[in-house]
């Protein structure tokens, strides 16, 4: 079951990603602005991914803040896919990783 849902986890967190890129390349805009966008806000994301929620983090964060960065990347993930004209997809994103992070958490697995 932790196998599963570590694999979910890595999958939503490729969905997000590509939420990122989806706003960015729709947005209402000239064609350097949607690529600077589609390009940038997943880059951003994954960045800060990377630095501090990634098992191989930068800055090793305690599991709350850990945790609240998390929220933080998957709430603007929705967002944007909202803003893009998604909000049902933003939603489930968000309680897609809101319930597999909490179902993790019960199995013990560390932040």
């Amino acid at each position: 079951m932790k196998a599963v849902l570590l694999t979910l986890a890595f999958l939503l967190e490729l969905a997000l990603l590509a939420a990122a890129g989806w706003w960015g390349f729709h947005l209402d805009a000239g064609l350097p602005v949607r690529l600077l966008a589609g390009i940038g806000a997943p880059l951003l994301i994954a960045v800060v991914w990377g630095v501090f929620c990634s098992p191989r983090a930068a800055v090793q964060l305690p599991a709350p803040a850990k945790y609240a960065v998390q929220a933080a990347c998957f709430g603007a993930g929705g967002l944007l896919l909202a803003f893009a004209g998604r909000p049902l997809a933003g939603t489930v994103l968000v309680v897609l990783w809101a319930v597999n992070n909490a179902l993790l958490r019960l199995l013990g697995n560390p932040a």
